[in-house]
């Protein structure tokens, strides 16, 4: 074995760490309407955060990093943070 690797194809790499990881990302409240277009208005200028899953498919969105944290871990997810 020469140490080489196949790259992982594009679908591989979509489901890579499905059910598994989840990312937690910080984003303004001002954010939310452009990356959830059906969310409703909120309060400009809050911090909040998002818990997504490993595909990027939105789980949560919170106030507190902490329940984002915590709702991964009752679905038995490992978090990851994404800055």
């Amino acid at each position: 074995m020469d140490g080489s690797r196949n790259p992982l194809t594009p679908d591989e790499f979509v489901h890579l760490g499905q059910g598994d990881l989840a990312y937690v990302k910080s984003i303004k409240s001002d954010e939310v309407q452009r990356l959830f277009p059906q969310a409703p208005s909120i309060q400009p200028g809050l911090d909040l955060f998002m818990l997504l899953g490993a595909d990027g498919n939105p789980i949560m969105l919170t106030d507190s990093r902490d329940a984002a944290v915590a709702n991964a871990w009752e679905n038995k997810l490992k978090t990851v943070s994404v800055h």
